[in-house]
């Protein structure tokens, strides 16, 4: 279901009046002449806004046959803050601390780029509050050293193994986060949530600084969803 303040803000006669009224209060003719559109539909999506309490009017004290219309922020703000919640946790206010237990497996092909960079970074976002833990579908002998580096940059401690997604299925899990296309498919039923992000593997280590940014903010996101249950 679309938030209210969505569905009221996504109109663009709406947005525009929200976005002028930011700037201070104005009377009908004022929004008018900066909207370019005619009085009638301009009063009409000012009742829409009022009714849904975004905007408020009051009489002019010095001529009190004009209104100004008002922008309540803090209603914007809540609605804002309300619909950013509903479309994922991390986007809303006061984000509910990660409980400790929750084992989440990160899975790649070798499991030496992309799976243990998503460990060692959850690991150290939730100071270990979060069990981690990475694998690969077919691991390859060690850690690639530019992913070592990478996370030594960011001040973060790695794990030094491989390890097979297989040797993983005694182990219980509440989240099975896929980080390669090919171990999306392969990758075995571990009876744990499941979620996918689609990174490709890095060329050169720009590459590996990228792709070591891109995994960050998808750790930072997916921390409050941990408890909020939107992974």
């Amino acid at each position: 279901m679309v938030p209210d303040f969505v569905r009221l803000a996504a109109h663009p006669l709406r947005w525009q009046l929200l976005g002028l009224l930011a700037g201070g209060d104005l009377r009908v003719r004022e929004l008018v002449a900066l909207t370019g559109e005619p009085q009638n539909l301009v009063s009409y999506h000012l009742r829409l806004l009022r009714e849904a309490g975004l905007v408020t009017a009051a009489r002019s004290t010095f001529d009190g046959r004009d209104s100004y219309y008002h922008l309540d922020l803090r209603r914007c703000g809540e609605g804002l803050a309300a619909a950013g919640a509903a479309l994922h946790p991390s986007l809303g206010p006061g984000a509910v601390p990660v409980r400790r237990g929750i084992a989440v497996l990160f899975v790649c092909t070798g499991n030496s780029v992309r799976s243990p960079i998503a460990e060692a970074l959850l690991r150290h976002h939730t100071e270990g509050r979060v069990r981690a833990a990475s694998a690969g579908v077919r691991p390859a002998e060690r850690l690639h050293p530019s992913a070592v580096r990478v996370l030594r940059e960011l001040g973060v401690a790695v794990s030094g193994r491989t390890r097979d997604v297989r040797t993983m299925t005694r182990r219980r899990f509440d989240h099975v986060i896929t980080l390669c296309d090919k171990a999306r498919e392969v990758c075995p039923d571990l009876g744990a949530r499941r979620a996918h992000w689609s990174i490709p593997e890095p060329e050169g280590y720009e590459g590996f600084r990228a792709t070591a940014a891109e995994i960050d903010v998808r750790v930072r996101h997916l921390v409050p969803a941990l408890t909020g249950g939107a992974v």
